[in-house]
């Protein structure tokens, strides 16, 4: 009997290729714990799809970073931080400029903002942003202190 794997079964193949086994061991062990589905051209052909389907969204999302990147690139954001007396309360987190990018129109998850050192004066900085697995882009940020009385 030949069998399509929906999921790694040790001696006999991993999740998505077609095999031969015994009959009794395919409807009687993996097709009933769903580790696989008879090898039909009807299910070859969802797996197929399925495949397609996925190649087509990581290919778009990978389209969408890149120009993500290709916007932020040579990009100068600013970030207003409260100050009292000259000094900064606290310092400026992944959080803020997150924010900051936002407000310019760009939407950028916090988790994705890498400050190398911790900014506790104003000033010219630089931050990576994470847009795509191993693509980063270099952003200029400009820290300027609003001063609260």
């Amino acid at each position: 009997m030949k069998v399509f794997l929906l999921s790694d079964v040790q001696g006999h193949g991993k999740k998505g290729e077609v095999v031969e086994v015994n009959d009794s061991y395919g409807r009687n062990y993996l097709i009933p714990r769903k580790l696989a589905k008879e090898a039909t051209k009807t299910v070859l052909n969802e797996y197929a799809q399925k495949l397609e389907r996925e190649a087509r969204l990581a290919q778009q999302e990978k389209d969408e970073a890149m120009e993500l990147r290709r916007k932020l690139e040579g990009k100068t954001i600013t970030v207003h931080v409260r100050c009292g007396g000259g000094k900064m309360y606290g310092s400026v987190t992944s959080q803020d400029v997150a924010n900051a990018l936002a407000e310019e129109g760009f939407t950028v998850d916090k988790k994705k903002v890498n400050i190398k050192e911790t900014i506790k004066k104003p000033g010219l900085y630089e931050v990576e942003v994470k847009v795509y697995r191993e693509t980063v882009v270099k952003v200029k940020m400009n820290v300027v202190a609003v001063e609260i009385k």
